[in-house]
């Protein structure tokens, strides 16, 4: 049966239900008012209203998106005088999830202490009549002659308020459940449902104001395995209209007429109460005629009013047979929901709790939709449910998957009602071995479901044992407490029947088309009944390969094995920071490492410790991890065959006791649990899917690498983990920790949870440190020695890297030393000084034969002022010799020749020359 709606919290204030009736406040404080003034005469003075005699409300949003706030009296008449109306804030305002808005100043303020708020979100949990705004149909899919039948025949079939929620019907009828919310800005709309049942179609859909559905493609839910589970929906701004409907399987199958059985009444036995008493109630009178109950799925009801399973290849919803329709099969097990008479593979007794002998007493009564736990003789006796399953025949693509052990699975829905401290045990028995007890719950429980996976293809057997006390008292005290099952439901069982048929993948054969497998990782076209391969990196469920959404995507930094069966690391892994990019490679630590943590002592005194091992990455995804309970076999006489119950996942935990507690020459193991079966994905971020890794429960990193985390799921639901359990290994990189490094257990936490759901670890190792790349590394350049000059590479301090690129071999090349260059420069500055000597000579030279065919010029212009005989030339002539008719007095530096030129000129602008003859005369001047 689906029970969705246990909590609904759309993201909106319900504006649409508050604004009407404002407005017709308004109306009504206008006449009040009107009326006053035409009687106030006659009548005794109002006061002026005090802020306890009225309260604020917002008129309707306009078009523009506006709107005012006004003063309502709590009573209308009994003052005068209200605040007048301000503007009020714009319709698209609301308040934040912890705050309310106050009316008088209009702004938003936090709750008070022990009071909360959704901010624009509204809730529903109370159940005990349908809320204002929600709206249940029924309907007849089934086509009929007389559609007025069909729907009077589903007029009752509707949405039933519980109190804590709201059930749908269980008939063969559609019903429908309906709210309409107008959202001023986007939100989302989030529910609790329970829906165990796979019999029964549920969908839930959203329908704008055209009637046009939203874009999702999650509108058919999922069935709950682990109780109660959360959906949420995200809602778009304007009209919304919500749709939750369930659907029966069989709504297209012919309902046959219903037979009537006469009724019988009998006292349940052991009788333990007395008829004649006063007061005491009457057995009822047998023969009355009442309709006879339904078969449950798959079978069928004979004329004699007994139910038979249908034959393989055909199916029912507990009425009559239908054959599959071509390109489907059935989907065969035991879905027993209808309790008229105790199944054939079903047997109940009781267990005495004093010397555990069977008294040969019926344990369980059947009590048409629900099955409850006998009165027994004490009050201390077990109640024993038995329940045989001959073997289990999954579909082949399951088969084909080594990792992944779920062959087929256990699902019923309980209840408990206890006035002391009950308890009810769920045990299971592999080839007729001793049950062992898989989960326990004590006390009252309410309504709810638990499923087991079965991963072994054996002879198994299921038992449910309740025990209302565990004491010996004498009398009966707890008579009233009861365990009651409403519906068990097996998959894939050998020789088992369908309540409904899957589509399969078609061969041709000369027969026509008929049905197979399709190979490992290729999911079934629903239209064509063809097979298609998942794409890369994507996971197909092997129960439900139906239609390419059947392939799921793989978490970041996992990959999909070869038959897309489940997604592993392959131990590398890159992530990228805003300075550089991290490559990693966890090879070293793919094999299994184990941690115990701190000694825990029983009330008793006695030591026991929890071990676990964990395997991290590689292998094909093959979970290496092995938690063992070898209590059994400790006490089997050496050369026997014992029973021990392996576990096997990605992290494992088993309690285990010392020799020296036990008395026996190893320790105890027992206890074994999955704690990691699927991994979920490979990030450096805290949170992934629903599971967070708080980096305050170890020792923070100092290193500046950041550390890598896997995130785990384990299948198993217990009690306190409706969800299962989680676990996360944080990977930390230490170059002081060689391979394979070090675990550690929270500080906080010595058990490796704070929770007992969710486990976490801390792996440090050099191992974890990213791969060395050029960044890690830096050259050390030589001086150059004898013209050679040698360049090394070393890591830089500290190493934060391991694995990865190796330092380039050292480089040698040809270089010049210091002597040598000033070699080369003393040679330099040596010619530069002769070229400068030789050019300062040469001009020199140059210069005096420039002063003195000046000197000539000069004498010619003087002997020409004073009458002189002309010369016969300007310049000395071509072979002439300059020492012939003149020379110097005196030889003169160049400074001094200049000094002298300089200061022998006369007033009248020429300059005085001393000459001499060439006879070696007095000199004279010109």
């Amino acid at each position: 049966m689906a029970e969705p709606g246990h909590s609904l919290h759309p993201s909106a204030r319900g504006r649409g239900r508050t604004e009407p009736r404002t407005l017709r406040l308004l109306r009504l404080l206008l006449w009040v008012g009107t009326a006053f003034q035409v009687t106030q005469g006659a009548g005794p003075e109002l006061h002026s209203c005090k802020e306890s005699e009225y309260h604020y409300e917002y008129t309707a949003c306009d078009s523009t998106g506006s709107r005012w706030r006004v003063a309502v009296p709590h009573t209308p008449g009994l003052c005068t005088s209200l605040p007048d109306p301000v503007k009020g804030t714009e319709c698209s305002f609301s308040c934040k999830a912890g705050e309310f808005l106050d009316m008088k100043d209009q702004s938003c303020k936090p709750c008070a202490e022990g009071r909360y708020s959704l901010g624009t979100g509204i809730r529903f949990d109370e159940w005990d009549e349908l809320p204002h705004g929600f709206a249940s149909l029924s309907t007849n899919m089934e086509i009929e002659d007389s559609t007025l039948e069909s729907t009077e025949n589903c007029t009752s079939s509707k949405w039933v308020p519980l109190g804590d929620y709201i059930a749908s019907n269980t008939d063969e009828c559609t019903a429908t459940l309906m709210y309409a919310v107008n959202l001023k800005q986007s939100g989302t709309v989030n529910f609790e449902y329970y829906y165990p049942d796979s019999s029964i179609i549920f969908e839930f859909f959203v329908q704008n104001d055209q009637c046009q559905p939203n874009a999702d493609d999650s509108r058919w839910m999922k069935t709950t395995e682990k109780g109660w589970e959360f959906h949420s929906v995200e809602l778009n701004r304007g009209n919304n209209v919500l749709y939750w409907r369930t659907t029966a399987f069989s709504v297209w199958s012919k309902v046959s007429k219903p037979v009537l059985t006469q009724l019988m009444y009998k006292w349940a036995q052991p009788k333990i109460c007395s008829e004649d008493l006063e007061g005491a109630v009457k057995l009822p009178a047998s023969g009355m005629k009442t309709g006879c109950p339904p078969c449950n799925p798959g079978f069928f009801k004979t004329n004699s009013s007994t139910c038979e399973p249908c034959p393989y290849g055909s199916y029912s919803n507990g009425s009559d047979c239908s054959h599959c329709p071509a390109g489907t099969e059935p989907a065969v097990g035991f879905e027993y929901k209808w309790w008229n008479t105790l199944p054939t593979n079903m047997e109940t007794t009781v267990l005495s709790g004093i010397n555990f002998e069977y008294k040969g007493m019926t344990g369980w009564e059947v009590a048409g939709d629900h099955i409850y736990s006998a009165v027994g003789a004490s009050d201390n006796d077990f109640m024993i449910l038995t329940l045989v399953v001959p073997g289990f025949r999954p579909p082949q693509s399951v088969m084909a998957d080594t990792e992944n052990k779920e062959l087929a699975r256990v699902t019923f829905v309980f209840e408990t009602i206890c006035s002391a401290n009950c308890e009810l045990y769920f045990m299971v028995g592999v080839n007729s071995r001793t049950n062992s007890p898989v989960e326990t719950w004590k006390g009252s429980k309410g309504k709810q479901s638990y499923t087991y996976i079965i991963e072994e293809n054996a002879t198994m057997s299921f038992t449910w044992a309740f025990q209302r006390t565990t004491f010996h008292e004498t009398g009966r005290k707890y008579t009233s407490d009861v365990a009651k099952i409403y519906s068990i439901n097996i998959t894939n069982v050998m020789d088992g029947v369908a309540s409904y048929c899957r589509p399969c993948a078609l061969e041709a054969s000369d027969m026509g088309s008929s049905c197979t497998s399709c190979p490992a990782g290729y999911y079934i076209d629903r239209d064509s009944g063809t097979c298609h391969s998942c794409p890369p990196n994507t996971i197909l469920k092997a129960h439900q390969p139906y239609g390419a959404q059947a392939c799921i995507p793989c978490g970041p930094g996992t990959r999909s094995n070869k038959i897309h069966s489940l997604c592993y690391s392959d131990c590398a892994f890159s992530v990228s920071t805003p300075t550089r990019t991290f490559e990693y490679n966890f090879s070293a630590l793919e094999k299994t490492i184990s941690l115990a943590g701190g000694p825990s002592f029983t009330s008793k005194g006695l030591k026991y410790f929890h071990h676990f091992t964990l395997s991290l990455c590689g292998n094909q995804g093959k979970k290496m991890s092995v938690c063992t309970d070898n209590v059994t076999d400790l006490r089997i006489p050496e050369g026997e065959s014992g029973f021990s119950k392996p576990i096997t996942a990605y992290v494992c935990q088993a309690v285990i006791i010392p020799p020296e507690v036990t008395g026996y020459k190893a320790g105890v193991s027992s206890q074994p649990v999955s704690l990691a079966d699927r991994l979920i994905g490979v990030t450096t971020d805290m949170t992934l899917d629903g599971i967070t890794s708080p980096a305050e429960l170890f020792h923070l990193e100092s290193l500046g690498i950041p550390d890598v985390i896997f995130f785990y799921r384990s299948n198993d639901v217990t009690q306190s983990c409706s969800s299962g359990r989680s676990t996360t290994i944080r990977v930390r990189c230490s170059p002081l920790k060689p391979a394979p490094g070090s675990l550690s257990l929270p500080s906080k936490c010595s058990d490796g949870t704070c929770d007992g759901c969710n486990f976490h670890f801390l792996w440090e190792s050099v191992a974890a440190c990213p791969l060395c790349s050029t960044a890690d590394y830096h050259a050390i350049v030589s001086s150059c020695v004898a013209g050679i000059q040698k360049t090394t590479y070393v890591w830089r301090e500290p190493k934060l890297c391991s694995g990865g690129i190796s330092l380039p071999e050292q480089r040698v090349t040809i270089c010049k030393t210091i002597d040598f260059w000033l070699k080369v420069g003393i040679s330099a500055g040596t010619c530069t000084a002769i070229l400068l000597t030789v050019l300062t000579c040469y001009f020199w030279k140059k210069n005096q034969k420039l002063e003195y065919k000046y000197s000539k010029l000069v004498m010619n212009a003087t002997l020409k002022d004073c009458d002189l005989p002309a010369a016969d030339s300007c310049a000395i002539m071509e072979g002439e010799d300059v020492e012939d008719d003149l020379i110097f007095t005196s030889k003169k530096s160049l400074f001094g020749k200049i000094k002298s030129f300089t200061s022998k000129r006369t007033p009248d602008g020429f300059d005085s020359v001393p000459l001499k003859t060439s006879s070696g005369g007095p000199d004279m001047d010109l």
